[in-house]
């Protein structure tokens, strides 16, 4: 780990071309850089989970915690740089006093020329993050609506500054039910008449899931409370007979159709890394996260 105390962007960005100078390696494998806006209090889960998703897309990690007040205005940095087999390049930023305001002046420097930029705020982000300056850097930009107090008010708000390359996590936290739902139709089920969602009270992924069914479906699913952890079950009503993919200890779920046998599939709760490396598999915008936001009912 280096520490720089009082510094700038441009001296953080030269300290990691020295260490890996000194290391023998280069930073020609880094395929994105990885800015994240985060509080103090968040910081440490977000820049773990992007050092965890690094192993799958080697990255420069650039962390940003705005640190507003009275105090001197400084930058104070932590630098950690990986080999060519480690988790790319980390650089914790602490933006002191006025410099708080200016996150994006320090960034700039940091930016890997000629490779992808994706921004991350892991909770309370800009109401607009294509509009924001660290957001204007960015092709993709990722919030997470379940960091935020109300979770499902918050996606209502993402809706509203929605620009194509956005997304969030509670999306992506439905792509292992989706993948399973989709399976299902593989083979002939029948016309699907309703269903419905059941989850946590207040459970933004399973609202989205909910929209979801009902956009590609085009019949009523409704939303029932359960206890959790997170979505517990989804059932369809068919004309051939009853469908249903439950899921009570946040890993495994049975999965029930007619005319066969109960089958077990792996749906585990997945952890920040797992979310943050599906996100970064794609640097386009999806079309239909845009599609189900739209479906979002207005806060």
């Amino acid at each position: 780990m280096i520490r720089l105390e009082d510094t700038s962007g441009g001296a953080v960005a030269a300290a990691i071309a020295a260490e890996r100078h000194r290391m023998g390696s280069s930073a020609t494998g880094m395929v994105l850089t990885l800015l994240i806006l985060s509080d103090e209090e968040a910081q440490a889960d977000a820049t773990a989970a992007a050092v965890g998703a690094a192993r799958q897309h080697p990255m420069r990690i650039v962390t940003l915690i705005p640190r507003p007040g009275r105090q001197e205005t400084r930058l104070d940095a932590d630098i950690s740089v990986g080999g060519d087999d480690g988790p790319g390049e980390v650089a914790v930023l602490r933006l002191r006093g006025l410099l708080a305001e200016h996150a994006n002046s320090v960034a700039v420097p940091l930016l890997l020329s000629d490779t992808p930029v994706v921004a991350f705020w892991p909770e309370d982000p800009p109401d607009v993050p294509a509009d924001d300056p660290i957001g204007r850097h960015a092709q993709r930009r990722i919030t997470d609506a379940a960091g935020c107090e109300d979770p499902i008010r918050a996606l209502a708000h993402r809706k509203k500054g929605y620009r194509p390359g956005d997304t969030d996590l509670t999306w992506t936290r439905i792509t292992p039910w989706r993948s399973a739902l989709a399976s299902l139709f593989d083979q002939p089920v029948g016309k699907v008449t309703g269903g419905h969602v059941s989850s946590e009270e207040g459970n933004a992924s399973a609202l989205l899931l909910t929209l979801w069914l009902h956009h590609f479906l085009k019949v009523p699913i409704e939303q029932q409370v359960s206890d959790g952890p997170g979505i517990t079950e989804v059932h369809l009503s068919t004309v051939g007979g009853d469908i249903s993919i439950s899921r009570s200890d946040g890993a495994t779920a049975v999965l029930s159709r007619p005319g066969a046998p109960e089958s077990r599939i792996a749906l585990h709760r997945r952890d920040l890394a797992d979310l943050l490396s599906e996100e970064l598999r794609r640097l386009d915008p999806d079309e239909v996260y845009g599609e189900v936001l739209g479906l979002v009912a207005d806060a």
